[in-house]
């Protein structure tokens, strides 16, 4: 698994997860989710995502140096 891929994971994770305890917990974990939202948001423009970064630590590689061939 690549860097960039799980990121679009942990992001989705997060959202139902969210979405989860908005339903069943309180509804104030909503914020929550717009958290996630926000922070995907500013991604698209910075470039700047502190999973990604954890990711990495973590020994994932980015798509540019495995050479996998995006599907997007």
């Amino acid at each position: 698994m690549t860097v960039e891929r799980a990121v679009f994971c942990f992001a989705g994770v997060m959202v139902l997860l969210s979405v989860a305890l908005t339903q069943f917990v309180h509804p104030g974990f909503m914020w929550f989710t717009v958290f996630v939202g926000a922070n995907l948001f500013q991604f698209s423009f910075s470039g700047f995502c502190p999973a990604a970064m954890v990711f990495k630590k973590l020994g994932l590689k980015a798509e540019k140096e495995t050479g996998a061939v995006s599907v997007t």
